[in-house]
């Protein structure tokens, strides 16, 4: 089985146990916090990652920093299986999963947005409007700067990929005169 699949695994049932519990959103920045500390400390990243080290024995790490770092019983239990279950190494891949369903869940998809230049603000809002009418979902912007396209941009919206630069219109027009 994947890695993603098997984090997506993971993640769809930390997102059962908190809608049970009704703490979802806590959850979630709890986990955002636990991933963003391991990733910043060389030691921890090392620790998640080492085949060496026993599960057992990263369980028991792992519960020592997340007690101290004051993370719910919900959280270190999960933690805990993970674990022992020889699986820490996904927390990235669980942390992103489960942020996706979150997001998935509350109808917002991410678009991903590679222009020349910066977009200004009425373009952006523009750019919202016209994708948040196209998928009838609430839409979150991230835009990258892609230097090597001359102009327009592309946009990324789960799998589908819109591209008005300027080299996928001449790509386009030159595909038009050869079947012409």
């Amino acid at each position: 089985m994947s890695n993603r699949l098997t984090a997506r695994r993971y993640a769809k049932a930390l997102l059962q146990i908190g809608d049970q519990q009704g703490n979802v959103p806590q959850l979630q920045q709890e986990l955002e916090t636990v991933a963003a500390t391991v990733a910043a400390h060389a030691d921890l990243t090392r620790l998640v990652a080492s085949p060496l080290v026993l599960p057992r024995k990263k369980a028991e790490v792992f519960e020592t920093i997340l007690a101290s770092a004051k993370v719910s019983g919900t959280l270190r239990h999960f933690f805990s299986v993970v674990a022992e279950a020889g699986r820490l190494n996904l927390l990235s891949d669980i942390r992103h999963t489960f942020a996706e369903l979150v997001d998935e869940r509350a109808g917002i998809v991410e678009a991903r947005v590679s222009s020349a230049q910066p977009l200004s603000d009425a373009q952006s809002k523009a750019l919202v409007a016209s994708l948040a009418a196209r998928t009838g979902k609430t839409i979150r912007l991230s835009w990258q700067q892609d230097p090597t396209l001359l102009g327009g941009l592309k946009v990324q919206v789960g799998s589908t990929v819109l591209d008005a630069s300027i080299q996928g219109q001449l790509r386009q027009l030159k595909t038009q005169l050869l079947s012409a």
